[in-house]
């Protein structure tokens, strides 16, 4: 009798929350049981925002959207919310509180007690108010550091986690191709292998804290022409498999990311959003891929209102989901009642419904969404009083010291030296001139997605919740006997130069002069870097060149400082700045970082992931190019870099030397193997980056006149000398051949050990032999270099 009281007391769980059932019976189960609305209700986000008093979230009202209505909307289910933290300033804890509460509201109303899939934007920080900035991404190509960027992106990711956060918007992977396109300070840099490392790296760090990383944007946004922002794109079929896909390749292959976001651009007619041979055919049944596709924002919508390869919402919703979306954000729009009523009326087949929400749930169901005992309690509100909500009020820390430090690290292994006459590092200046739009403007050293210029500026009132120091501050904490003049001279974009007559006296009467220019990141023409701020040129915005022009006249010694989201062709000064140091957006503790390698306290390590022009129009040109591509005598436009791809200067000095080869000749599906010395002979500690390139001589078709295949940071003593060892398969030198397929040819190719594209140190020639070889894409992605019997950081 008590056994049966028992029985009815204690219902069965459902199959869907039963952990000791399959995950995929679970997901069919689920499916099978849900009606035609609950099915579509789980493929749509919603775009929200946190209560700063911790109550529900509410909708957000985008321009570009109606509002919606979560009474009509819940019953149904939810599949995602969109940026609960990232859309108005909200304490951590209190946001915490009402994303739980959120969550337990959309839990209780649909049948199965499915909650939401909470995402946030995480390009260079969890974007969050009173959360870390750390550099962004442009900078951790700068750090060619993978094994630090993949720690800076676990803890984005535990932060994220703490509050109940499961899926990050982040990281980018466009390959520069143009660098007027105002995205560029979101890439890791122009060369496909250092952003497939890289990004790699930050994927394996999100993913490590249980944050479902998103690759974006697949593929070809950042080759739309003349660098507009989603101007098509018109790139071959070999430009995208060897360029522009490899690192989207290596981040699924070994990054093991669970989503990939879709490009807003069409490539070659065909947009992203609705290209089944890419999603689909690419994604999935060749590289496996077994995650879920989500829409760019407004991006399926896009098919009707830009691309108009849609006729309604509802022919936008099919095509999208033929293509292999599986979920529409920021909100819903398409994939709401138009879907629904088109799969009633037949032109939409349910069983896309159907697929779609499989890898959605088995998503959920991997996060623990689905299990019985899930709860909307985040970690990070383990044990507070939930029931008083003020004095949650700064419990939760998003920027603790130990993020700082670690975005301390990042900025100053980021930063570069360009070029330095000697001046460098200064020597206790009496008189300091600081002058420059950007010298002391604490924002100039973040990106347009970090929070403070993404959201905070639509809230002038609210305070920037993280402290930036400005270069200012920092260089009077590095030199506090120098005397210092600030004076702004001119704007970063208003073309003013009333103040340049200013500066130049400032300058004259100063020891040295540091003049700090570059951007301010903003969005849709708001900012001179970022989303929609895209540049006609590459010289410097406003009336800033003018300024360094008139410094330059001054005679008085001028380090140049740019704080900047792209790279800047810089005229004079290339040649006449007594130094030139380059930071791209170094985050929050970026200034430190410059002041600590002006002063001599940091020695820079800092290597360009992009190339820094000489001439502001000869664009689009990056150092990936063939012979064409790169001066000659049948253009009259040289397109040579003032500063090339992979450089950067130190404060000591490196000797290469005794490079052997076990074997000159190799298998087409062999390896070789090299080894060298590297020997510190300055009088300083310092870091080297080795960097391979390899040059294909002669090819079936035109090869770029080199490509990095390999790097690795050397950190040396004075005096100190290692013995570096190489292995390099075969598969490296394979590209796309004229049918279509990845080919390693026999024959002859050249591999330089260098530490910029345009200064090898050591080359040697090796010999592929044997038929050719067709690796796939289960191929050799890495040189593998070791130190002795310890690796170094592999990249």
């Amino acid at each position: 009798m008590t056994a049966n009281v028992a029985e009815e007391k204690t219902p069965a769980v459902p199959v869907w929350n039963d952990r000791a059932v399959s995950v995929s019976e679970r997901v069919d189960a689920l499916v099978g049981a849900m009606t035609l609305r609950e099915k579509i209700a789980q493929l749509y986000g919603v775009w929200v925002g946190a209560s700063d008093e911790g109550g529900d979230v509410a909708p957000h009202q985008h321009d570009m959207e109606e509002a919606v209505d979560l009474d009509v909307l819940l019953p149904a289910g939810l599949g995602q919310l969109t940026r609960p933290f990232g859309t108005a300033p909200v304490d951590a804890a209190l946001g915490a509180l009402s994303l739980m509460r959120s969550q337990a509201r959309i839990a209780a109303e649909n049948r199965f007690g499915i909650p939401a899939l909470a995402h946030e934007e995480c390009l260079a920080g969890f974007a969050a108010w009173g959360a870390t900035a750390y550099p962004v991404p442009l900078s951790w190509g700068a750090t060619f550091d993978p094994v630090l960027v993949r720690r800076m992106a676990a803890a984005i990711g535990r932060d994220m986690r703490s509050v109940g956060v499961h899926q990050g918007l982040a990281p980018v992977l466009d390959v520069v191709r143009d660098a007027r396109w105002g995205r560029v300070e979101e890439t890791i840099g122009e060369d496909p292998y250092l952003v497939a490392t890289i990004g790699t790296a930050y994927v394996q760090g999100l993913e490590s804290a249980g944050i479902v990383a998103t690759l974006k944007h697949f593929v070809g946004y950042s080759a739309s022409r003349a660098g507009r922002n989603l101007a098509p794109s018109s790139v071959g079929p070999r430009e995208r498999a060897d360029v522009l896909l490899p690192p989207f390749e290596m981040a699924v292959r070994e990054g093991g990311a669970r989503s990939v976001m879709h490009a807003y651009t069409d490539l070659d007619g065909i947009p992203a959003a609705a290209d089944e041979d890419l999603l689909t055919g690419l994604l999935r049944d060749t590289w496996g891929f077994d995650g879920t596709v989500v829409a760019d924002y407004f991006g399926i919508a896009f098919l009707t209102t830009l691309h108009a390869i849609a006729g309604d919402w509802a022919d936008a919703a099919g095509a999208a989901l033929r293509a292999g979306v599986d979920v529409e954000l920021p909100t819903v729009k398409t994939f709401g009642i138009p879907l629904e009523e088109a799969v009633t009326d037949g032109r939409v087949p349910e069983t896309l419904i159907d697929r779609a929400l499989r890898r959605v749930l088995t998503q959920k169901t991997a996060l623990g969404l689905l299990d019985a005992d899930w709860t909307p309690l985040p970690p990070a509100l383990t044990g507070a009083d939930l029931d008083t909500p003020d004095t949650l009020r700064g419990s939760i820390d998003l920027d603790s010291p130990a993020n700082r430090a670690l975005a301390r690290t990042l900025a100053e292994e980021a930063v570069v030296l360009l070029s330095n006459d000697g001046i460098l590092p200064l020597t206790a200046p009496r008189r300091i001139a600081l002058l420059g739009p950007n010298a002391d403007e604490p924002t100039a050293v973040l990106g347009c997605y970090s929070f403070p210029q993404h959201i905070g500026v639509h809230h002038p009132h609210s305070p920037l919740g993280i402290t930036l120091p400005t270069l200012r501050d920092t260089l009077t904490a590095e030199f506090p006997d120098a005397e210092f003049r600030a004076v702004r001279g001119t704007g970063i974009d208003d073309g003013d130069t009333s103040g340049i007559p200013e500066a130049v006296r400032a300058a004259r009467d100063a020891d040295i002069a540091v003049v700090v220019l570059g951007d301010r990141a903003g969005l849709f023409g708001r900012g001179t870097s970022g989303e929609g701020c895209d540049a006609e040129s590459l010289a410097l915005p406003g009336a800033q060149q003018h300024l360094l022009d008139a410094l330059l006249d001054t005679g008085t010694p001028l380090v140049t400082v740019l704080l900047a989201g792209r790279p800047y062709a810089l005229g004079r000064a290339t040649d006449e700045s007594a130094a030139i140091v380059q930071a791209f957006f170094p985050g929050e503790e970026g200034t430190h970082a410059i002041a600590g390698i002006l002063a001599g306290r940091l020695n820079p390590s800092g290597r360009l992931p992009v190339s820094v022009p000489r001439t502001p129009g000869a664009q689009p040109t990056t150092y990936l190019g063939p012979r064409l591509a790169h001066a000659n005598n049948v253009s009259n436009i040289d397109p040579t870099p003032a500063f090339p791809f992979g450089h950067g200067l130190t404060y000591t000095t490196f000797h290469w030397t005794d490079l052997t080869v076990d074997h000159h000749e190799a298998p087409t599906d062999g390896e070789f193997s090299l080894a060298l010395t590297i020997r510190n002979t300055g009088r300083r500690p310092g870091t080297e980056t080795v960097q391979l390139y390899l040059h294909d001589p002669v090819a079936s078709v035109v090869q770029p006149l080199q490509r990095l295949i390999g790097y690795t940071r050397l950190a040396l003593d004075p005096g100190q000398a290692r013995r570096l060892h190489v292995t390099v398969p075969a598969d490296l030198a394979s590209f796309t051949g004229r049918n279509g397929q990845r080919t390693t040819e026999p024959g002859t190719l050249e591999l330089r050990l260098a530490s910029s594209s345009t200064q090898p140190h050591l080359t040697t020639h090796l010999t592929l032999t044997g038929p050719e070889h067709h690796p796939d894409h289960t191929r050799h992605l890495h040189a593998v270099f070791v130190v002795g019997q310890e690796p170094v950081a592999r990249a």
